[in-house]
Parts: structure tokens; sequence; C-alpha cells
């Protein structure tokens, strides 16, 4: 609003605002007015310095179109640190890995000195697309060949990687080597390695974790839940729900929530929403669909 307030006193906006501007759309999703900006940053031949790139690269990126993203950070010629961070992270959050470690490539080779936030998009984007090997060798060379600390996010990254491959036994390993104690993300990504790949005991250590650091997390006994089920052992599903329904005044789960946009509208949409004013139309689609999964089964 600040910004449409500038432009209608007809204020000349310099590379701090229109990049604050950028980052807003890009927290928002509106894809609309962020390419308004880059549209008026064309049209008036404003030069396109690390601050816009970087703002342009971050607003592309997650607004889901990670092509554009890319030919922005292409045709840049002023880039610094956080310009590539941005790319790599976009990269990240799009699964897409190989080209993750190509930008990596490309940094060093324009001398760029990484910091934890481009390892972290490494490391998120070699998980997404199961580059093991890759990400264990850049996590090893952290400190000893890139001279940058290995904090506690790092450490979590490396166990979801490990966890989602199914090498539950080297997460735990991951865990218990690391100089610090792990927290909800860690354990959570050990988690859902056990949940995906079936180990019982690991998750039910994992489950214990989360449990003490954060009691009210009531995710935990929904994915426990899951792990005995497929595990066929109807006992503990039934304890598990069991200790769900005894403890629901203290057990919050966060509500699943996406937003589309639609006609220049941003619309959000949370699960088991009752309050929002469409919401008797809303549920009426939505039983439509699910009808027409179960007629086309």
């Amino acid at each position: 609003r600040l910004f449409d307030q500038m432009m209608g006193l007809e204020l000349q906006p310099d590379s701090v605002a229109l990049a604050s501007a950028l980052s807003a759309c890009a927290q928002l999703g509106d894809m609309e007015r962020g390419k308004n900006i880059h549209d008026y940053i064309r049209q008036n031949g404003i030069p396109l310095n690390s601050f816009l790139a970087t703002g342009l690269v971050d607003f592309y990126a997650k607004c889901g179109c990670i092509e554009i993203a890319m030919e922005v950070f292409d045709s840049s010629t002023s880039k610094n640190l956080f310009t590539w961070n941005a790319m790599l992270v976009g990269l990240a959050m799009h699964g897409r890995g190989q080209l993750c470690l190509h930008y990596f490539s490309r940094m060093m080779e324009a001398r760029v000195q990484p910091d934890g936030v481009s390892f972290l998009g490494v490391l998120v984007g070699c998980s997404h697309a199961g580059l093991v090997n890759k990400a264990q060798k850049l996590f090893d060379e952290m400190e000893s060949v890139y001279g940058v600390h290995r904090e506690l996010k790092h450490y979590g990254c490396m166990v979801d990687l490990l966890g989602r491959a199914g090498l539950i036994k080297e997460a735990m390993e991951m865990i218990r080597s690391m100089p610090m104690g792990g927290d909800v993300y860690v354990w959570g990504g050990l988690l859902g390695g056990c949940r995906i790949h079936g180990n019982v005991e690991i998750a039910k250590e994992a489950a214990e974790n989360v449990m003490k650091i954060k009691p009210d997390d009531g995710g935990v006994y929904s994915i426990m839940a899951n792990v005995y089920a497929n595990a066929e052992q109807w006992d503990d599903v039934e304890n598990m729900r069991r200790s769900l329904g005894d403890n629901k005044r203290v057990i919050k789960k966060n509500a699943g929530c996406s937003l589309i946009r639609l006609d220049g509208i941003t619309h959000e949409f949370v699960a088991g929403d009752s309050l929002h004013p469409q919401t008797d139309e809303i549920y009426f689609i939505l039983n439509g669909i699910e009808k027409h999964q179960f007629e086309a089964y």
C-alpha cells in the first residue's frame, strides 16, 4: 500500500523501495503486481543493480516462475552474495537439485564466498532431488574447504536427506555426532524418514524427542499412528489414538493453509475452516469434486 501511495504521488522510487515492494509481492504471492513492478523497471530504464536483481529472482522463484528467475539472474551483470543465495534457494524450493549444484559451481568460479545460506540452499536442493553423495561431500567440506561453520539447520538438512533416502541409521548417527542438541526440525526430519521407510524403533525415539521439545505438537501422534498402522501394530495404533484423545486440550496441530490468486485477489483457505464468508459454497464444490473422484474409480 505504501508503494502504491508513493506511485500515486508520482514520486520516483529508488532501487531499495522497488526491492522492498518486490519482497512484499513475493511474500503475498502477488504475481500481477510484482510483474508490474518489473515492467516499471524496464520501461524506465532503471539499472538492474544487485538489490533489484536479488528482489526479482526471489520474487519469481517464490511465485513459481523459476525459469524467469533464472533469466533475470543470468541477465544481471551486478550480482552479490545475496543474489546468488536467492537463486540457490529458489532452485532448491523447486526441487532442482542438479541445477542448484550447477549454479553453486558457477558461484565458485565467480569467486563469490558462500555463507551458511548458500549451503542451506544447496543441501535442501540435494535433499529434494535425492542427491545423497553430493550433499554429503559438500557437508563434509563446509568447514575444511569453504570455511563455513556448520549450524543446526545444516545438520537438519542432512538428517532430512538421509531419512528421505532410507538411510535411517546413518541419519541417527548424524544426530548423535552433532555438537549441539537436536531441535523439532531435526528429530521431525528423522521421524518423517521413519514413516516413509517403516522403521518403528527409531521412529519411537524420534517421536519421544519431538514431544520432549514440543509436547503440544499433535502432528507427532498422527505420524506415529501411521507408522504403527503400516507395521500392523494395531494395539499401538489404538494407544496412540487414545493418547491423542486424552491430551486433546493441550495438543495443538497447525491447520493446513493454501493461497490462490484469481482476478487480482488473493484467497486463503484453511483446513477445517468454518468462518469463511463463503464456507457453504466452498464445501459444496469440494464435496462435488470428491464425488467425481469416487465415480472415476
